[in-house]
């Protein structure tokens, strides 16, 4: 044990010598440290001036709060949308007009034929017939492009019509 006490007290000196200069590196960047700190406060207070807030982690709360809101909005919104684009086919959206004369008489194409369809061509043809003693509107019901009734030439044009606006958007008929 004796021969430990002697190789300690030889080192002593250098022993405090690191003890020393580690207590003053650590001085030194304690210093440094809270020189940056102060900075770093300078600048949040700078920043927090005049926002009306206490501090920052009261507003970020309430930014995370805010956007949870937003995703819960925007979820729904999806969803929605989804819905919307599952009804958009059975939507009779697409129209086709053939405007004639029904009778060969002397006059003007007075006659109609409209059709409204979906894209899976189902929908309703109207048919308006003009004569010089009055006119008269029928209406058929469309399944995949054919009626129980009987459909006219014109009928079938309308209809045909409504369905080339599948093919050519844009096109007016």
């Amino acid at each position: 044990m004796r021969e430990w006490n002697d190789l300690i007290f030889e080192q002593l000196s250098w022993i405090v010598g690191g003890l020393v200069l580690l207590i003053l590196w650590l001085l030194v960047w304690n210093l440094i440290q809270g020189s940056k700190l102060r900075k770093m406060k300078k600048r949040y207070e700078l920043m927090m001036k005049g926002a009306g807030v206490e501090d920052l982690e009261s507003l970020l709360i309430d930014l995370k709060m805010q956007q949870g809101k937003i995703e819960d909005l925007q979820e729904e919104q999806k969803q929605q949308l989804a819905q919307i684009q599952k009804r958009m086919p059975m939507q009779k959206s697409k129209i086709g007009i053939k405007r004639y004369n029904a009778f060969g008489e002397k006059g003007n194409d007075l006659s109609f034929s409209i059709a409204f369809v979906n894209d899976q061509q189902d929908g309703v043809v109207l048919t308006g017939l003009y004569n010089r003693d009055g006119s008269f509107v029928y209406a058929k019901g469309l399944e995949k492009g054919e009626s129980p009734h009987a459909l006219s030439p014109e009928e079938r044009e309308a209809i045909a019509l409504a369905g080339l606006e599948k093919s050519n958007p844009g096109s007016t008929p």
